[in-house]
C-alpha cells in the first residue's frame, strides 16, 4: 500500500458573502476531491491543540503525526533546519520576514501593510538580506537568506523569552498599526533596535527605490517573530513504518521533514504560492512512490497565501488547481503503481475574513483504491461536519490514515 497526503494550507474557511455565502472549498470546482468524499471517509480533525498557536507549524507536526505538545520548539528553528543551519542547543532562530511598513515617521508608529514585500522576488530578498547582515550582523547574530520574504536570523546564546510570547506574526497585523505588537522588555528591546535600524537601512535602498518606481511594494523592514530553539523528532519510519519524502516549497515544512528523517524533493518552479508548479510536484510524488518510497506528503502553500492576502478568487482557484493538477493525475496514475490511499485536507484555517490562521477543525478525507464506501456528496466543511465523525487529538489521525491502530 502506497500512502499519499495532499495537504492544502489554509484552504478552509468561513462562507464569504462574494461566494453567495459558500467557503471557498463550497464554492471551487473540485470533482476529484468530491469523487474521494463520495467513496471514503470523512470528517473534521483538530489540528491545533488547545492554548497553542494556530500556525502551519504546529498543524503540520500535528498531521504528520506528532504530538506538538511534546515536540514543538518553535517555527523557525525547523526553517533553519530546512536552510542548513548548524543550531546550537543554546542558540534561538527567528523567522525574519520582509515587510512593507507605511512611512509614518515614528517607527511605533506605523501600519503593517504587507508581510510579503509584494513576494518579493528571492533574489532581490538576497540581496537585501546580505546588506542586512553586513551592517546588522555581529558575533552573536547572523541573518540568514531564504526564499522570497521567509528569512532566518540566529542569536547565539539568547535569553529564554521574550514579549509578546510568542512574538507576532506579521501576516496576523495586516492593515494594524504595530506599536502593540513590537517586542518588549530587556531581551525584546536588542530585537526592536534591529528592526528599527533595518527601517533605517531598507527605505532608502537604491533596489527598494525602484521598486516603489514600478509600483511595488518595498522591503522596507525586517520583522522577527517565531523564536525557537533547536528541535528533536523520533524518525518518522521508527513511528510509523514507513520510508517517505516532503514536497513543498516552503522552509517550514522541508525542515519538519528533515528533522522526520523524510526525503526532501526539490521541483523546479516550487513557489509557495498559486504560480506554483502543480504538475511538478504530482510527477515528483509519483517518481518517489515509484522508486520505493511508501509515503509522500505533498505541500501546497497557495490557499493560505490567498486568504492572508484576502484574493477571493485566487483562494477558489488555487483550490481546482490542486484538484485538477494535482489530486486528479495522482488518482488516475496510481493504479499503474499499485494499491494506494489518499489524504486530503488543510492544516488550519485560513478565513478570508480574518486575513490570519484561526485553531478551528478542519475537514479530511480518506480515501482507498481497496475499499470502496458510502461517503458523503462533497468535500468541505459543513459536509464533513455533518458526518459526525471527530478526532480531538490531531496528531492521531496519522494512525487512522495508516492503518497503525
Amino acid at each position: 500500500m502506497k500512502y499519499i497526503v495532499v495537504l492544502g494550507d489554509g484552504m478552509a474557511d468561513y462562507p464569504v458573502e462574494e461566494l453567495g455565502g459558500r467557503t471557498p472549498l463550497q464554492a471551487a470546482h473540485k470533482p476529484w476531491m468530491d469523487f474521494l468524499a463520495q467513496k471514503g471517509e470523512t470528517g473534521m480533525v483538530k489540528t491545533i491543540p488547545d492554548n497553542m498557536p494556530p500556525g502551519s507549524d504546529v498543524a503540520n507536526l500535528s498531521v504528520l503525526g506528532y504530538d506538538p505538545l511534546k515536540y514543538y520548539t518553535g517555527r523557525s528553528p525547523l526553517e533553519a533546519v530546512s536552510m542548513g543551519i548548524d543550531l546550537g542547543q543554546n542558540d534561538t532562530a527567528f523567522r525574519c520576514n520582509l515587510v512593507t511598513l507605511s512611512d509614518d515617521d515614528n517607527y511605533e508608529e506605523k501600519t503593517m501593510v504587507d508581510y510579503s514585500s509584494d513576494e518579493i522576488s528571492t533574489e532581490e530578498a538576497r540581496y537585501l538580506i546580505e546588506v542586512v547582515n553586513n551592517t546588522l550582523g555581529q558575533q552573536d547574530i547572523r541573518f540568514y537568506p531564504g526564499l522570497s520574504y521567509r528569512h532566518c536570523m540566529v542569536w547565539k546564546n539568547a535569553p529564554d523569552s521574550f514579549e509578546p510570547s510568542p512574538l507576532t506574526p506579521p501576516h496576523d497585523i495586516l492593515e494594524k498599526r504595530i506599536r502593540q505588537y513590537l517586542p518588549r522588555g530587556n531581551n525584546g528591546s536588542i530585537l526592536l533596535a534591529l528592526m528599527k535600524k533595518s527601517w533605517d537601512i531598507l527605505s532608502t535602498e537604491p533596489l527598494n527605490l525602484e521598486r516603489l518606481k514600478k509600483g511595488l511594494n518595498p522591503a522596507n523592514s525586517i520583522w522577527l517573530w517565531g523564536e525557537g530553539k533547536k528541535p528533536s523528532l523520533p524518525l518518522f519510519k521508527d513511528l510509523y513504518g514507513c520510508d517517505g519524502a516532503v514536497i513543498t516549497a516552503v522552509d517550514l515544512i522541508k525542515g519538519i521533514g528533515i528533522c522526520a528523517g523524510l526525503k526532501c524533493v526539490h521541483v523546479d518552479g516550487a513557489t509557495g504560492n498559486i504560480n506554483t508548479n502543480y504538475t511538478g510536484k504530482c510527477e515528483a510524488a509519483i517518481n518517489e512512490l515509484k522508486n520505493g518510497k511508501d509515503f509522500v506528503y505533498i505541500h501546497l502553500e497557495a490557499p493560505d497565501e490567498c486568504g492572508h492576502r484576502h484574493e477571493i478568487y485566487n483562494k477558489v482557484k488555487s483550490i481546482e488547481y490542486i484538484d485538477k493538477l494535482v489530486l486528479g493525475p495522482l488518482v488516475e496514475r496510481m493504479p499503474e503503481i499499485g494499491d494506494f490511499s489518499i489524504m486530503v485536507l488543510p492544516d488550519h484555517p485560513t478565513p478570508l475574513s480574518l486575513r490570519t490562521h484561526t485553531a478551528e477543525p478542519v475537514p479530511y478525507v480518506i480515501y482507498r483504491s481497496t475499499e470502496k464506501k458510502d461517503g458523503v456528496a462533497r468535500y468541505d466543511e459543513q459536509t464533513c461536519r455533518q458526518t459526525g465523525n471527530f478526532i480531538e487529538n490531531g496528531q492521531l489521525l496519522m494512525n487512522r490514515f495508516l492503518k497503525r491502530q
